[in-house]
């Protein structure tokens, strides 16, 4: 049975990508249809994105590669920036939401105790100091003294 052309989103719950400027990133336009719709990648601005040698490639399939990159080759506007992805065929066109491309950047960092003093018997706070930079990628899921775990 035909049940004529169709556009749907194939995941729209796609909000926000991170990734590793080591590793780059590939991802999958959230739409799809019947017959095959054509796929187009934009910038949240609605200006059409185009290939960047080594860089950014929007793939023949509609996915979007984004390369692994040195931290002197990073550009805001392309690691850094909002996309969106469109279907397009027969039964018209759609728009996936817009999607947070963000390049986070390897790099050496330590954790470590804020100093404290207490006297014998009081309490005494520790805090755990993470530097800003890898903050919000870093949680704190236990507390070690001597290799041992304190709960």
């Amino acid at each position: 049975e035909d049940v004529g052309p169709s556009l749907y989103f194939v995941n729209d719950s796609i909000q926000q990508v991170t990734f590793s400027s080591t590793v780059g990133v590939v991802i999958p336009c959230p739409a799809a249809g019947s017959p095959s719709a054509v796929l187009r990648w934009y910038l949240a601005t609605g200006d059409d994105i185009y290939d960047v040698p080594h860089i950014r490639h929007v793939h023949a399939n509609g996915t979007l590669q984004l390369y692994p990159f040195s931290p002197s080759a990073f550009n805001s506007f392309i690691h850094d920036n909002d996309y969106f992805c469109t279907a397009e065929n027969s039964a018209g066109k759609i728009r996936s939401p817009n999607i947070r491309v963000k390049a986070v950047f390897r790099e050496p960092y330590t954790v470590r105790v804020e100093d404290q003093r207490s006297m014998r018997g009081n309490v005494a706070v520790f805090k755990c100091l993470i530097p800003s930079s890898v903050q919000e990628y870093v949680s704190v899921v236990s507390w070690e003294k001597d290799t041992v775990s304190i709960i």
